[in-house]
C-alpha cells in the first residue's frame, strides 16, 4: 500500500502531490493516479480523510478527493483541470488528441463518464439509494450514505433518472467500441490510447470491479461496487469489460495499489 502523508504536511512541500482516499478504489482516483502512471509522473501521495475534512478544506476550498497540487500553484480538483496538468508537466505520451474532431468526442465521452450527472455521479447516486431503502439495516449501516447522499443532491426522483442516464452511458460507451473495432482499432479515440479508455478503465469498477488479487478491497466495498441491476447489467456489453482489461494489462498498474 502506498505510504499517505498528511495534509499539514502535505501543504508545505513542492512537487506534485495528489490527495487520495486511502484504501477506497474511488473511480476519479483511480484514473488520475492511471494518467500520472501513464505519464511516469512521480507524485506524493497525501491522506484525503473521509467525510468533513477541514485541513484539506483549508488547503483546496473543498474536502473530496482526488485534488492534485503542483508547488505553489491553485489546487486541482476536477478531472480537466488534473489532465490538463498532467499533460502539461508530461506532453509525452499525449493523452488528448491533436485533432479538434477527436477532441470534442473525447472530451464529450469524457464528461458523460466523469462529470456531474454522469455516469460516476449517476451510480452513486444509486448506490446512496439502494442503502437507505434496503430493508434491516441499520442507522449506523446507513449513515455514511446519508452523508454522501447530500452532497449529491440525493432524491428518489434523481436516482430513477439516473438509473436511466448510467444506461444510456454505457450503451453509447458500448457502439462507439464496436464501431472502433470495425474500424481496426483497439481504443476509444483514434488509433491510440488517450484519457476516455483510462478513464473508463477506472469507472468500470463501480459495476464490476477487478479481480480480488489485482484490485484489493473490502467486501462490503466490493458488495457496494458489483452492480446488481439488470438494466445495467443488460447496457454493460462484454466489449466494455474486455477494453477496461486491455487498458490495464497494457497500460495501468497492477494490482491496484490503494
Amino acid at each position: 500500500m502506498a505510504e499517505y502523508i498528511e495534509v499539514a504536511r502535505a501543504r508545505a512541500m513542492t512537487g506534485l502531490r495528489l490527495v487520495l482516499t486511502a484504501g477506497v478504489p474511488g473511480p476519479w482516483s483511480e484514473a488520475a493516479k492511471g494518467i500520472f502512471y501513464v505519464k511516469k509522473l512521480t507524485y506524493i501521495p497525501v491522506r484525503q480523510n473521509m467525510g468533513s475534512d477541514p485541513a484539506l478544506r483549508a488547503w483546496t476550498a473543498q474536502d473530496s478527493a482526488p485534488v492534485a497540487v503542483y508547488n505553489d500553484e491553485r489546487p486541482r480538483s476536477t478531472w480537466i483541470e488534473q489532465l490538463y496538468l498532467a499533460e502539461r508537466l508530461a506532453p509525452n505520451p499525449a493523452l488528448v488528441p491533436p485533432s479538434i474532431g477527436d477532441r470534442i468526442q473525447m472530451f464529450g465521452l469524457c464528461n458523460e463518464l466523469c462529470g456531474e450527472n454522469g455516469f460516476g455521479w449517476s451510480k452513486r447516486l444509486l448506490m446512496f439509494h439502494t442503502n437507505l431503502n434496503t430493508p434491516g439495516l441499520s442507522e449506523k449501516e446507513r449513515a455514511p450514505s446519508r452523508t454522501f447522499a447530500a452532497k449529491y443532491g440525493y432524491s428518489p426522483e434523481l436516482a430513477e433518472a439516473a438509473l436511466a442516464r448510467t444506461v444510456e452511458i454505457l450503451r453509447t460507451l458500448s457502439h462507439r467500441l464496436q464501431e472502433q473495432r470495425g474500424r481496426g482499432s483497439r481504443y476509444f479515440i483514434g488509433d491510440r490510447l488517450s484519457a476516455l479508455d483510462i478513464y473508463w478503465a477506472a469507472f468500470c469498477a463501480i459495476i464490476n470491479p477487478l479481480p480480488e488479487d489485482l484490485c484489493p478491497m473490502s467486501p462490503m466495498m466490493r458488495k457496494t461496487y458489483t452492480n446488481t441491476n439488470p438494466a445495467i447489467a443488460a447496457a454493460a456489453s462484454p466489449i466494455l469489460y474486455e477494453h477496461r482489461d486491455f487498458i490495464y494489462h497494457e497500460y495501468l498498474e497492477l494490482p491496484v495499489d490503494d
